[in-house]
């Protein structure tokens, strides 16, 4: 799980943020090891650090721009090298910029060896029929710029895409619309529903790998820090939820490991070229800086990791505990979960 948007430690493992992460600090630290100092040395966009965390490399691509990552994904690497099907990788993504993040362009992988890829806002959008009025809060594309908004796609591009995500509500939800939709009307963030929808995929599908992405926090970039401390204090709790749900199921209970890292932080409050928890474009410090919570069985429990590591770490580590090769990977795997 990426814990959404951009969070600083100010606000979360920090001493004065530890109100706002009390699931996190009592529920799943005590059973994981905790990894204190993960830098993030790429460019600071949710869609692009994604890409970079999913592709162990640091993606150039626009942060902005419906394109691939250059680099195979995790779950290429764990397709092809170990013959899963289609339905065995899955991503829960939380807006249309990352529709392509499942899949790269890369000539040795790409085609046919990605996840699928759900994003709950634009299954939304398909089931809703234009007629969004009370739905609003959960169509919010993206708060960094006005040009990322519903609306999604326009005429015929726009209504094959819907058909696509009702069929994927359908055949790999296993839910009809009417019921999408009113559960839809029962939750208060996007997270909640992409959380619903990941909750259903493992019930259904019980894919091996399964990313998920929040982004509630990155409402800080409207400015207003109770909305950040509120979308900070959700993906705790949901995290918790996520964990409780892998135990209750015997598909995954006490057979799988759980990753949760923000993407990267946000700007340092003392850094005149920032605008604090409101953004993160300083590239300072506390920008790139942020925390990992690993568990799972064979993962040693109330472990604390001071070492500098790096958020493309990830996939390497994967590579070993899953058992594939990861052979573009510029990251190193994490010795002490391996």
């Amino acid at each position: 799980m990426t814990f959404g948007g951009g969070t600083r430690d100010d606000e979360t493992f920090a001493p004065g943020g530890q109100e706002n992460i009390p699931h996190l600090l009592k529920e799943l630290l005590p059973s994981a090891t905790f990894f204190t100092q993960v830098v993030n040395r790429g460019i600071l966009g949710h869609y692009v650090a994604n890409a970079s965390i999913a592709t162990g490399v640091y993606e150039t691509i626009n942060n902005f721009a419906s394109l691939p990552p250059d680099h195979p994904t995790v779950f290429e690497y764990f397709r092809k090298d170990l013959k899963r099907s289609a339905s065995d990788a899955w991503v829960i993504a939380p807006s249309n910029g990352f529709s392509r993040i499942g899949e790269s362009a890369h000539g040795s992988y790409g085609a046919g060896h990605g996840a699928g890829v759900i994003l709950p806002k634009r299954l939304l959008a398909a089931s809703l029929a234009g007629n969004t009025a009370d739905f609003e809060h959960l169509l919010r594309d993206n708060y960094e710029t006005p040009l990322l908004t519903p609306g999604f796609m326009p005429s015929a591009q726009g209504q094959k895409w819907n058909e696509f995500q009702l069929r994927q509500l359908s055949e790999t939800l296993k839910l009809s619309v009417d019921d999408f939709v009113a559960h839809a009307r029962g939750v208060s963030s996007p997270d909640e529903l992409s959380v619903y929808i990941a909750r259903r995929l493992m019930e259904g599908v019980a894919p091996s790998l399964l990313w998920i992405t929040l982004h509630d926090i990155d409402i800080a970039h409207t400015g207003t820090y109770s909305l950040y401390i509120d979308g900070i204090r959700r993906c705790d709790r949901l995290c918790a939820e996520i964990w409780k749900a892998i135990e209750s199921k015997p598909a995954y209970s006490g057979k799988t490991t759980l990753f949760i890292l923000p993407d990267f932080g946000r700007d340092s409050d003392n850094d005149p070229g920032g605008n604090g928890f409101q953004h993160h474009r300083t590239g300072d410090p506390l920008s790139r800086t942020t925390w990992m919570l690993v568990m799972g069985p064979g993962v040693r429990e109330n472990i604390t990791v001071d070492r500098p590591v790096e958020s493309i770490d990830l996939v390497p580590t994967l590579g070993l505990i899953l058992g594939f090769s990861p052979r573009f990977t510029q990251g190193r795997p994490l010795t002490e979960v391996t």
